[in-house]
């Protein structure tokens, strides 16, 4: 069984649990409910599907059962607050408290680093433009940052994305990508995600205001069914693939840009009270 640091999901941590368990021996749903307080004999099961969450005193009574003690209960009692959070801002607050047990006991969530990749716009935009600037100071590498940015806030940046190994050093202290691109699938980072198209969306509005042969913006408001829907997602997707493609061919690099596809719905959905 993997260790608990490289679980994000408390329930496939205890489903894990279970499984060892009964590869070892006679052991059943009903006695991790047992050992674990429960007087139901599914409880544990239920939990594990989904169908009921955790009281504080169950995570306890469920991290008891599992043998958890220091840094692991600690670590358990977070990711529950992180699976169970009913908001965006519970869940990245519980998924900063499960980094920083982590990061108290010297262990690192491979996950946790594409978390912060994502959580701040200047991650990405720096891991692009500090290449493009060999030899530049921190102060010089804000300046051609359109969005007021310190010199503090770009060397916090660049000496994350090199102790991750975003961004290699070289003997002469340049900076190249380790990678030519990042791609994150766990929740956690689905969940930074979420929050990094928030701020690119917003860091859009402003450059409305710059020359037109510098930026395009294009857009059309239509309707459509859920088939029509998929069909443009499929159009959209293959379109990213091929700009993606574009840039990864190019070598004369003059400027960082983003591009923001985005299709989302201004109504609800006319056939709902149909259905209802």
């Amino acid at each position: 069984m993997k260790p608990i640091i490289e679980y994000i999901d408390f329930r496939q941590y205890m489903r894990d649990f279970y499984e060892e368990r009964k590869r070892r021996s006679a052991f059943t749903w009903r006695e991790f409910s047992r050992i674990a307080g429960f007087s139901s004999s599914a409880y544990m099961k239920v939990v594990c599907d989904g169908a009921s969450k955790l009281s504080k005193i169950g995570v306890e009574r469920v991290g008891a059962a599992m043998g958890l003690t220091g840094f692991e209960m600690d670590y358990f009692r977070a990711m529950v607050k992180f699976g169970q959070a009913d908001s965006e801002e519970k869940k990245k607050a519980a998924y900063g408290e499960m980094l920083a047990v982590a990061k108290q006991y010297k262990i690192r969530v491979l996950s946790g680093d594409l978390f912060e990749y994502y959580d701040s716009w200047r991650n990405p935009v720096l891991r692009e433009l500090a290449p493009l600037m060999p030899g530049a100071t921190p102060g010089e590498i804000a300046k051609k940052i359109y969005v007021e940015t310190s010199a503090q806030e770009v060397r916090e940046s660049l000496d994350f994305l090199t102790k991750t190994g975003l961004l290699k050093k070289k003997e002469d202290g340049t900076l190249v990508q380790s990678e030519t691109s990042v791609k994150g699938a766990t929740d956690a980072t689905r969940l930074a995600l979420r929050g990094m198209h928030r701020q690119m969306s917003e860091l859009a509005t402003p450059a409305l205001d710059l020359p037109k042969e510098e930026r395009n913006f294009s857009g059309v408001t239509m309707g459509v069914s859920r088939e029509s829907y998929a069909r443009i997602v499929d159009v959209l997707n293959e379109c990213r693939k091929k700009i993606v493609a574009i840039a990864g061919e190019e070598s004369n690099i003059e400027q960082v840009y983003r591009v923001n596809l985005q299709l989302f719905p201004l109504t609800r959905n006319l056939r709902e009270n149909e259905n209802a």
